[in-house]
């Protein structure tokens, strides 16, 4: 007999699965899996001790997760009932869903897309089971390599543990590095959608999970993957095993100077063409961590470099005083909405100096939580224009009295180029997280609780002030770096080790451990060969620009 909490409920248990024991304590509550003290286990396990259970449901950034690997297993099934042979690969996210290619099959209809949904719908209509079962390093090697699954094997090649959990359902086989859904019946809402050259599979809305998520297309955003896809083939890096392999063999020096290069040249082209708009206000936004302060920097030297001498403004000088701010939903300030910054006044300022007037600057005081006067005069020159950093740069309610023509605008973050392996794709989401993390602890002296414990309000931030406005842009630059995860492991996987079993955050510390498990780190005497103007100097120290 077993003493069981589920969400304050206490019931005697006498043996039998997670899902028994949910549905004995009232319903199963839509959950995908339980989560036990910091692990996660799923609902056709066995319960094995007193514990307090708590669901994982579509509400849960870990219950997404899990029903996206589990549709992604299901559109295997599809594809091998439908297209044997054909081969899909999971490439990144777009704000309709995630966006999937076919290898070895062009198609300029929806009715192969159609096809595939019918068959997905007919596999859940099923019911059918995930049966996983463990099996032996060696073992799943073998299955992996009789399958052509060759990003699989070189990847798996490189963990230490040396067993892997394999699940198989309708005929398919695989491996995908967390848990899953019981069985088919728990995906009944999804959606393919044509998306050339490939498909996106649409999901449940994070706002509203009982409808599927319905946003605009993003073809600016789809042309910036495009050119991380066209970076990815002059790197010769897809997937985790290439980079890898270039620390194996000693490759990587010359991988990070490409790397380097290729911001490099990309944004003396951004230059280039606000040199040539003779744009007057450029406009540079993003999500948290994506190297927005550094990016800002060295498009600064670009444009000295065409004969230009910008003024950088930072619009965090414009917050209002701190007892001024409105407060968030907790009854916190909210230092993300742009109601914390004084819009009227930074116009005032913004079109006195576009005007050829003399101003003073302002300076705000975090420590007091007020905005002085700094005693900084300035005017600008016809070849001065401005820059201004900041999440709000890309609404044009913050700048609404200069016109368009005007401004440029730029909107950066760190698209994850690298996957861990066809199926299975690195969320930008985790990339920016794992900057964050090592960068508050190194240079802003916060544990690794306290940077998870903010993070969720971050992102709700993000999704509401910076993500709606990127289509926006006109241009969109991709801060990630390829080879950053080799460099960034050694400093940030002794920090995640260390959080306590009892922490909240124990949970999420795992799940990133977990897939760092799969990342060779580079030996410390590679990073001389990135350079004091690089973004991920932001985040590991060393940055010319923070001197």
């Amino acid at each position: 007999m077993y003493k069981l909490r589920i969400n304050g409920v206490e019931i005697d248990f006498e043996g039998g699965t997670y899902l028994e024991a949910l549905r004995k304590a009232g319903n199963d509550m839509g959950a995908l899996a339980v989560r036990i003290g910091g692990d996660v286990r799923e609902l056709g396990e066995s319960v094995d001790k007193n514990c307090d259970i708590v669901p994982i449901t579509l509400h849960d950034e870990e219950g997404r997760r899990i029903y996206e690997r589990s549709l992604i297993f299901l559109l295997l099934m599809a594809m091998k009932r439908e297209f044997p042979g054909v081969d899909i690969s999971c490439e990144h996210s777009l704000p309709q869903g995630l966006y999937i290619l076919f290898k070895g099959l062009k198609f300029t209809s929806n009715s192969v897309i159609k096809r595939l949904e019918g068959a997905m719908h007919d596999f859940v209509s099923e019911d059918l089971p995930f049966v996983k079962r463990t099996l032996s390093k060696d073992e799943a090697i073998e299955i992996f390599a009789r399958q052509g699954q060759d990003d699989k094997v070189r990847l798996l090649g490189y963990r230490e543990v040396a067993h892997f959990n394999m699940y198989s359902c309708g005929g398919v086989e695989n491996y995908f590095y967390g848990a899953m859904v019981p069985s088919t019946g728990y995906l009944k809402l999804f959606a393919l959608e044509l998306h050339l050259p490939g498909m996106v599979l649409v999901q449940p809305s994070a706002e509203d999970i009982s409808v599927l998520t319905q946003k605009p297309s993003a073809p600016r955003l789809g042309a910036v993957f495009s050119q991380s896809e066209r970076w990815g083939e002059i790197l010769d890096a897809q997937v985790v095993a290439d980079l890898n392999d270039m620390v194996k063999n000693g490759k990587i020096r010359e991988f990070i100077r490409i790397n380097e290069a290729l911001h490099e040249k990309t944004i003396s082209y951004i230059a280039d063409e606000i040199y040539d708009r003779k744009s007057r206000l450029v406009l540079v936004a993003g999500p948290s961590s994506s190297g927005k302060t550094t990016f800002t920097n060295r498009l600064y030297v670009q444009l000295r470099a065409n004969g230009l001498r910008p003024v950088i403004i930072s619009l965090d000088n414009y917050y209002l005083d701190r007892e001024d701010i409105p407060l968030d939903e907790n009854g916190e300030r909210d230092f993300e909405t742009l109601y914390s910054i004084d819009v009227k006044y930074f116009n005032e300022q913004l079109v006195s100096l576009l005007q050829g007037n003399e101003v003073e600057l302002p300076i705000f005081d975090f420590a007091t939580g007020k905005r002085t006067s700094s005693g900084k005069r300035t005017k600008l020159g016809d070849d001065q224009p401005i820059l201004v950093e900041g999440i709000h740069g890309l609404n044009d309610e913050l700048t609404y009295d200069v016109p368009n023509e005007y401004k440029y605008k730029i909107f950066v973050s760190a698209l994850t180029q690298l996957n861990l392996d066809n199926y299975n794709r690195i969320r930008s989401t985790d990339g920016r997280l794992i900057r964050r993390l090592t960068r508050d602890y190194s240079a802003r002296a916060s544990s690794m609780e306290r940077t998870f414990s903010m993070w969720d309000s971050v992102r709700r931030g993000e999704d509401k002030w910076i993500f709606p406005y990127q289509e926006q842009a006109d241009y969109i630059f991709n801060t990630s770096l390829s080879y950053e995860l080799a460099i960034i492991k050694k400093y940030l996987y002794p920090l995640l080790s260390a959080v306590e079993k009892e922490s909240e955050y124990y949970l999420e510390a795992r799940r990133l451990i977990k897939f760092l498990n799969y990342i060779v780190d580079a030996d410390k005497s590679v990073e001389e060969e990135i350079p004091p103007t690089s973004i991920l100097r932001e985040f590991i120290g060393g940055n010319a620009f923070y001197k």
